[in-house]
């Protein structure tokens, strides 16, 4: 009985350690509609993966427009990103605030990106998504958007 007590403890105490850390730093690059980069102390360059949406690939319709909105959002500003994790690539993953804007509601709100369902936490993202859809904002123009992860879905079957 106490190993499970132990175990039980360890368990809670870890889930329990494990909060958003908030780093500020200044953008310095953005690759596309939800990947930028993030110079930290003048010094450490940190790749970033915006959290819980994804945004058109460069080839598909509406992926430059996307890049280019999140360029206008925050390039050269100073970003707040509260980080959830890091990805298979090495990227963090975080919820990034640039000059006071939520970068990734943002993104979505003006329809240049879709809620990511599969590592969705803020539901209200979903809101913001189906009022873009609604007034057919951004990539919502087209009738029948393919999602990105669709796209990248087919295109690895074609290889």
């Amino acid at each position: 009985m106490t190993r499970i007590s132990f175990l039980l403890l360890g368990i809670i105490l870890i889930s329990s350690s494990v909060e958003a850390e908030e780093i500020h730093g200044h953008v310095v690059a953005v690759a596309d509609g939800d990947t930028l980069t993030i110079l930290v102390r003048g010094q450490d360059q940190i790749k970033v993966r915006l959290a819980e949406i994804d945004a058109p690939e460069k080839a598909q319709p509406f992926g430059q427009r996307s890049k280019q909105s999140l360029s206008e959002l925050c390039f050269d500003k100073e970003a707040v990103l509260f980080t959830a994790d890091t990805d298979r690539y090495g990227r963090t993953v975080a919820r990034v605030h640039c000059a006071g804007v939520d970068a990734n509601a943002e993104q979505i709100r003006v329809g240049l990106a879709w809620a990511y369902r599969k590592y969705l936490h803020d539901q209200s993202l979903l809101d913001l998504e189906n009022a873009a859809r609604t007034t057919k904002r951004g990539l919502w123009l087209d009738s029948q958007p393919i999602p990105p992860w669709e796209f990248r879905k087919q295109k690895r079957h074609t290889k």
